[in-house]
């Protein structure tokens, strides 16, 4: 039987969190804690962490250190914030309560850790595109920090997520606009590679699944968040404020409230949906 997003009401819509512009143009990483705060990269300048609270009041978290820039930010079982940081190729650990940051995993060899998502077992996994050659990689990072190579050669891989089951891992492709799907086990070892769906226009970005096993994928130049089937059939299409979607998060009293950064308003919007996010039910 296939889930549905039972058809997302056009007569509702997205509505503004936070002002234009309170962030700036690479506002990227959204993520939601345990208490129902939004965080996102690069709050009134680069380099920082923002923290805005359900009313739309933002703040400086953190700032990161000797000029890393954040992407992706998730949080693990612990309610730890892990960061993408693409300028030192880290992923930094935040202690929430002290604002502590540790770097978790260390890799080099990276062209940028760039979206990360993250398996209920505190695996971790990283898009990591090379933006002058459009292609890109795919890497687990183990809870030790020990980092692996999935796979190499690969498009300019940009969103990336675990299915709500944990059974699949999907990875997008900005530039050649195609999402791919794996077969994900236990130990975050993928297999059996597969086209999910192809687009013919515009570019995609980040991307989060729902308890519904529906994936939202982002539209960046196109202005919408599509709502994807679990086997890649096109559900519902939700249009934004602005046209740059970089990445979305579930978070709300019942995970039922989508949080879009946009970079082109450097701001966030928000819009009810059917489900809860998988991140927001598994409190990761």
């Amino acid at each position: 039987m296939q889930t549905t997003c039972n058809r997302y009401d056009h007569n509702m819509k997205t509505e503004q969190l936070t002002r234009p512009h309170t962030f700036t143009s690479g506002i990227e990483g959204p993520a939601v804690d345990r208490f129902g705060h939004l965080y996102a990269v690069n709050y009134a300048r680069p380099h920082t962490i923002g923290r805005i609270a359900p009313n739309g009041d933002g703040e400086i978290f953190i700032e990161l250190p000797d000029g890393s820039i954040g992407n992706g930010i998730r949080f693990n079982r612990a309610g730890d914030m892990l960061i993408a940081d693409y300028v030192h190729h880290n992923i930094w650990r935040v202690e929430m309560a002290s604002r502590t940051l540790t770097v978790y995993a260390h890799e080099p060899r990276m062209n940028q850790p760039n979206d990360i998502a993250i398996s209920g077992n505190d695996i971790v996994f990283a898009s990591d595109p090379n933006w002058g050659d459009d292609t890109g990689n795919v890497w687990r990072i183990l809870p030790d920090g020990t980092v692996t190579l999935l796979e190499s050669g690969m498009g300019t891989t940009n969103g990336i997520e675990v299915s709500y089951d944990e059974r699949t891992l999907y990875v997008n492709e900005s530039v050649q606009r195609r999402v791919w799907a794996y077969d994900l086990t236990a130990a975050g070892t993928i297999d059996n590679k597969r086209l999910l769906i192809q687009f013919d226009d515009f570019g995609l970005d980040g991307m989060r699944c729902d308890v519904a096993g529906n994936l939202y994928v982002t539209r960046y130049g196109k202005g919408t968040i599509v709502c994807l089937s679990p086997d890649g059939v096109v559900l519902d299409e939700i249009e934004l404020t602005g046209q740059k979607p970089t990445n979305v998060a579930f978070g709300g009293v019942d995970g039922r409230t989508l949080y879009i950064t946009l970079a082109d308003r450097g701001n966030v919007e928000r819009v009810r949906v059917p489900h809860g996010g998988r991140a927001w039910a598994m409190r990761l």
